[in-house]
């Protein structure tokens, strides 16, 4: 290859990086989006060749149809559950006097039981005077998560129309051999369908099982709770433990310990073991991954992606790891083997 033959690889090879990171950095907003659709496209692919291929349905159609079913099935559950907390926080009266005298109520009940002030009044005011703030949070929220659900749809709805000349592309340019393109597309695509089907199918079950221990021990607003519980299995080692462990402390703090001792030991038996259950099970019958994998990729995910990285946070890591162990087959394997000929002989 001549000088300039270098220089005109190189300069292109500089332009997409530099173009790339640029458009990245301007995406950002939209990541949840173009994620969403991503993972969307990787659960409903298959019935678009179905529809194109088998039942000869028109590509423009199919693609109308399927989107159709990401609304039904997928947006509109989510918006109904988003409308539903929107309503409740409407309902929250965020005047600090209001929302402080409740809870000077309960350091009192507090004081009164183990003779110690643990919640400081001042500190609570500084607290509370955050509140507008996280109003106007959940606005921009709201907001930003209409925003990706158009993204989502107009982006999902061009991915299959070209679905067939997509999948050629990224085929193409994947640095693998072809017998490792199979392989990591086969394992991204068991990742996905673990995640984006598993978790939210392990946080409905295990939502259902708290409301129903939530019910047999009078838990005020059991909808709300319910719901909450059911985003709460998608956080690391703490999970539901982050909503019930509140509740119980509410009730022994207002005397009703049958309901605090009752709740405690149906969480501690009860949800806490269908989430392993439920979670083992699952992501076996889908993925083989590692409870690890899990773990830190929805840790490393949530800062990343947002509500996205419980699903691309664990893909990331996965795909790491995957990467790793083909550079290892690739090269590795092959320069010990050549080493451990070489001293044989020697």
């Amino acid at each position: 290859m001549s000088l300039k033959e270098q220089y005109f690889k190189y300069s292109i090879i500089i332009l997409i990086l530099g173009l790339g990171i640029v458009i990245f950095f301007e995406l950002i907003p939209f990541l949840g989006g173009l994620l969403g659709a991503c993972t969307i496209y990787t659960l409903i692919r298959n019935q678009m060749k179905h529809l194109v291929e088998k039942r000869k349905i028109k590509r423009s159609i199919a693609a109308f149809l399927l989107i159709m079913e990401t609304v039904l099935c997928f947006l509109i559950p989510i918006s109904l559950v988003v409308w539903f907390l929107i309503m409740k926080v409407q309902h929250i009266n965020l005047d600090p006097q209001v929302v402080l005298a409740p809870v000077e109520q309960i350091s009192v009940l507090i004081k009164q039981k183990i003779g110690y002030d643990i919640l400081n009044t001042d500190n609570l005011k500084s607290v509370i005077s955050w509140a507008p703030q996280v109003g106007q949070m959940l606005m921009g929220g709201i907001t930003s998560l209409a925003l990706n659900i158009f993204v989502l749809i107009f982006v999902l709805y061009f991915m299959l129309l070209g679905n067939d000349k997509m999948e050629n592309y990224i085929m193409d340019i994947l640095p693998f051999t072809e017998k490792n393109k199979l392989t990591i597309l086969h394992d991204v695509n068991m990742v996905v369908k673990s995640n984006a089907i598993g978790i939210p199918l392990l946080a409905v079950i295990q939502g259902a099982v708290a409301m129903l221990g939530y019910y047999i021990f009078n838990v005020p607003d059991l909808l709300l709770w319910g719901i909450l519980t059911c985003f709460a299995t998608v956080i690391p080692i703490i999970g539901t433990a982050l909503i019930w462990v509140p509740l119980v402390i509410y009730f022994a703090i207002i005397g009703d310990w049958w309901d605090a001792v009752g709740l405690l030991i149906y969480a501690a038996l009860i949800i806490t073991h269908v989430d392993n259950l439920i979670r083992f099970v699952i992501q076996k019958k889908m993925a083989d991954i590692h409870p690890l994998i899990t773990i830190f990729g929805v840790i490393i995910g949530l800062p990343l992606f947002g509500f996205m990285g419980v699903i691309f946070g664990p893909l990331l890591l996965s795909i790491f790891l995957l990467c790793a162990d083909i550079f290892k087959r690739e090269y590795l394997e092959n320069n010990n083997s050549s080493s451990r000929t070489h001293i044989k002989r020697l």
